[in-house]
């Protein structure tokens, strides 16, 4: 094989680009230390009142607190469980029903009226009858996180399918193609920047699921802490449940990122 030298121009193009990508995560880094020791001097100066707004010390030391006593292992366990299978389940189940709405176009009609209206229903309301259904545990806890997920992660795909380009479709008929081998090789490889997108969507939308379930049955998990700490005026409990949820989401949010670029590099 051949060795093919980089110009001068693109070396010096990388750099640059090296460069501001350093430039970019130190400006990150520096934005978050200024906003949380102006938070932490506001507090010590009396400024604002650390008991309704807390502070960055009294939040860590919550959750050295919590890592002591062994409760954080737990609520982080309890939680990440029940997201990512929710996640999974609303991810996969709802790319199968926007193949299933692709393929038919006949059921797409029909059918696509009430997935806008799924939509559109205020999740919460469900809570009571998802209670009553699936018992007050992790089993509701799992079921809210799909169907806050998967109605988005229908629409998303079912108009990544169907953006595909009319005249590569018309170029597969022409050639004989079936139309199982026209979503394999054609449908499903142009719809994969969808399908990333709506699993980046999909990060936020299990989170939210997963901890508005907590908020109605659940007695371990980040939710619960959340909910504990407000009915017991522990607001740097509060703010340490929510720093650590914040922590979790970006963790599973950089994992969906390595995995785009897995992807586009094949």
């Amino acid at each position: 094989m051949k060795n093919f030298e980089i110009s001068n121009e693109r070396r010096a193009y990388l750099k640059k680009e090296k460069s501001k990508k350093i430039l970019t995560v130190i400006s990150q880094v520096l934005i978050l230390l200024v906003f949380l020791g102006l938070w932490e001097a506001l507090a010590r100066f009396k400024i604002i009142d650390s008991f309704l707004m807390s502070q960055p010390s009294k939040i860590f030391k919550t959750i050295i607190d919590l890592f002591k006593t062994g409760e954080l292992t737990t609520h982080i366990l309890t939680t990440l469980y029940e997201t990512l299978l929710g996640f999974l389940i609303a991810t996969s189940l709802g790319t199968i029903i926007a193949l299933t709405l692709w393929w038919s176009e006949f059921l797409r009609k029909v059918l696509e009226p009430y997935v806008v209206v799924l939509n559109s229903l205020p999740k919460i309301a469900l809570g009571p009858i998802i209670i009553v259904w699936f018992g007050a545990g992790t089993k509701s806890i799992i079921f809210m996180a799909v169907i806050i997920t998967i109605i988005v992660t229908i629409i998303t795909m079912l108009n990544g399918f169907l953006a595909v380009e009319q005249g590569k479709l018309l170029l597969m008929r022409s050639l004989g193609a079936t139309k199982i081998q026209t979503l394999i090789k054609l449908v499903i490889p142009a719809s994969i920047p969808t399908f990333i997108s709506c699993l980046k969507i999909n990060v936020g939308m299990a989170w939210i699921g997963s901890i508005m379930g907590e908020y109605l049955v659940s007695k371990q998990g980040i939710g619960y802490l959340i909910v504990y700490g407000g009915q017991v005026f522990r607001l740097d409990l509060v703010m340490a449940s929510t720093v650590i949820l914040c922590v979790l989401a970006s963790l599973m949010y950089l994992l969906v990122s390595i995995l785009e670029k897995v992807l586009v590099k094949k």
